[in-house]
C-alpha cells in the first residue's frame, strides 16, 4: 500500500516537471518570436541607410538656389534659318511659309521684307501687322509659327557629340539625353553655352535651362 502511494506520489512530481518544463519552453518560444518580430517591424518601417533616395526626395535635396542667368528661361528668338508659317486672317494671298534669310529678314508678299531675326514671335507678329496697316490693310491679324527651327550644336562630354535638331521647349538635360547621355567623366552639374554671337556662358546642368535654336552646348569634364 505505502509503495504504491510512493509510486504515485512519484510519477506525480514528474508530471508537474515536465509541464513545469514545458511551459518554461513556450515562454521562451513565445518572447523569441516576439523579439523576431519587433526586428522586422523596425526593418520594414525604419530608414533604409543603403536604399537610393527617391526620385521627388533627389529632386528635393537639390539646392533650390542654384544662380541662374538672366536668360536661362528666356523666350525664343527668330534667326536665319528657321521657316514659319504666317498667316494673314481673311487673305490667303499674303499667307504661306516663309524662310528667315541669311540677312535675318523674311520677304513677304506686298509688304517685302520684315526684319525677323531676334524677335520672338508675338514681336514679329506685330512687326508684320503694323507694315500691312501702313496702307495696305486695316486691322490686319496675323498669326505666325515656326515650322522648322534651326539646330543646336551639343559637343564634350556626352556620348554622341554634334548638330541635332531642335524641338520646342527642349531644355538642357533634354539636350544631354538626345546627345546619347554624358560620359563617365562628365561634370554633371554645369554646362557651357554659346548663344548667338555672345562669349560662352555657364549655366546649372537644369531641367529649367532653356535650349535655343542655334546654341551650342558644350559639356565639360569632371575634375578629381
Amino acid at each position: 500500500m505505502n509503495h504504491s502511494a510512493a509510486e504515485t506520489g512519484g510519477d506525480g512530481f514528474e508530471d508537474f516537471c515536465g509541464r513545469r518544463a514545458l511551459n518554461s519552453l513556450r515562454r521562451k518560444a513565445a518572447a523569441v518570436f516576439v523579439m523576431f518580430a519587433v526586428i522586422a517591424v523596425a526593418a520594414c518601417d525604419g530608414p533604409r541607410a543603403n536604399a537610393p533616395a527617391p526620385v521627388a526626395q533627389q529632386a528635393a535635396s537639390e539646392p533650390a538656389d542654384a544662380t541662374m542667368p538672366p536668360d536661362a528661361d528666356i523666350d525664343y528668338e527668330l534667326g536665319s534659318g528657321d521657316r514659319l508659317r504666317v498667316i494673314v486672317f481673311g487673305e490667303p494671298d499674303l499667307s504661306g511659309e516663309f524662310d528667315v534669310g541669311g540677312s535675318g529678314v523674311v520677304a513677304l508678299p506686298l509688304i517685302g521684307q520684315v526684319r525677323a531675326n531676334g524677335l520672338t514671335l508675338s514681336a514679329f507678329e506685330d512687326a508684320v501687322e503694323a507694315k500691312l496697316q501702313d496702307g495696305y490693310l486695316t486691322n490686319p491679324r496675323v498669326s505666325v509659327e515656326v515650322m522648322n527651327y534651326r539646330p543646336f550644336y551639343i559637343y564634350g562630354e556626352v556620348s554622341e557629340p554634334g548638330q541635332y535638331p531642335y524641338t520646342s521647349g527642349m531644355t538642357v538635360l533634354n539636350a544631354v539625353a538626345v546627345a546619347g547621355g554624358y560620359t563617365y567623366r562628365a561634370n554633371q552639374g554645369k554646362v557651357y553655352i554659346t548663344r548667338g554671337e555672345g562669349d560662352e556662358v555657364e549655366y546649372p546642368a537644369s531641367q529649367a535651362v532653356k535650349v535655343l535654336p542655334g546654341d551650342v552646348l558644350r559639356v565639360p569634364e569632371r575634375f578629381f
